[in-house]
C-alpha cells in the first residue's frame, strides 16, 4: 500500500516518526531519491526536503488505524 504524504519540516517528521513507532509492522517513506524507515528519525529528516513522498506498507497489512493517524500528512 502506498499513500502520498507531505512532511515539509523536521517537526512534522518527528510527529510522523512517533506515529510509526507505535506500529509493529514496517513503515517506509519513499521519495524520489530513495526510501527511509519511518521509525528512523534521521532518514525522515533527509526526506523532508523532497516534495513527492509516500508512506509504503507491505500489502496485506491492515492499515486502517495508521491511515487515521497520518491523515494530516496526506495530500
Amino acid at each position: 500500500m502506498k499513500i502520498k504524504i507531505s512532511i515539509p519540516t523536521s517537526k512534522e517528521a518527528q510527529k510522523l516518526n512517533r506515529i510509526a513507532e507505535k506500529y509493529p509492522f514496517d513503515i517506509w517513506v519513499q521519495g524520489k531519491n530513495g526510501h527511509a524507515d519511518a521509525k528512523s528519525m534521521l532518514g525522515l529528516v533527509l526526506l523532508t526536503i523532497e516534495d513527492d513522498v509516500s508512506v509504503v506498507v507491505k500489502e496485506g497489512i491492515d492499515t486502517t488505524a495508521l491511515e487515521k493517524d497520518i491523515a494530516e500528512f496526506m495530500v
